[in-house]
């Protein structure tokens, strides 16, 4: 697709997309969770896992028995509190709205990078796609593998949110 392709993604077409996210971690963090790139909510919301009906943080707050958080801070804290670090694993893309399946010219993160810089023990990414991309861009240079955890957004409606908790208890093991 070229430049003159790509149109606002308000009509449902393709737009490139830059990351517009910091990773969210520190000196404790010990999980990386990956999603592809954060959705138009996300990007609106100005954080990971952004839309209203994401299961993401309902997930998180079962699993470690935490209140549901409400704001941006309390979702940084709660993930820097456990030791989980949230970052995705493309910097650019282009995308139709937030299909994963429209997903094309990928520019990884420099997710190595971010290993160098905080004692990840395991990384998990969010979703087939997200699995699909670390592995062909990521890890090749990280040597590290990823665990795939299924999607929390509303699109993955085969999922509970009882089953998803279940899926996402493999990351205790490394969460503070």
């Amino acid at each position: 697709m070229n430049a003159a392709n790509i149109t606002n993604d308000a009509n449902g077409t393709a737009i490139r997309v830059q990351h517009p996210l910091d990773p969210v971690f520190d000196e404790n963090s010990r999980v990386l969770v990956l999603g592809t790139m954060p959705s138009p909510a996300s990007r609106e919301t100005g954080f990971y896992y952004g839309h209203p009906q994401n299961r993401f943080w309902k997930v998180m707050a079962a699993l470690l028995d935490e209140p549901l958080p409400a704001t941006n801070d309390e979702k940084r804290a709660l993930a820097l509190r456990h030791g989980i670090a949230l970052w995705d694993v493309l910097a650019e893309c282009t995308i139709e709205g937030a299909s994963d399946a429209s997903i094309s010219g990928c520019v990884p993160n420099d997710i190595g990078g971010l290993l160098a810089r905080a004692p990840i023990e395991a990384v998990f990414c969010t979703g087939a796609k997200a699995t699909e991309l670390y592995t062909k861009h990521c890890e090749p240079q990280t040597g590290v593998a990823c665990v795939r955890l299924p999607s929390t957004s509303p699109a993955n409606a085969a999922k509970s949110l009882e089953q998803l908790i279940e899926a996402y208890r493999v990351m205790l093991d490394h969460c503070r």
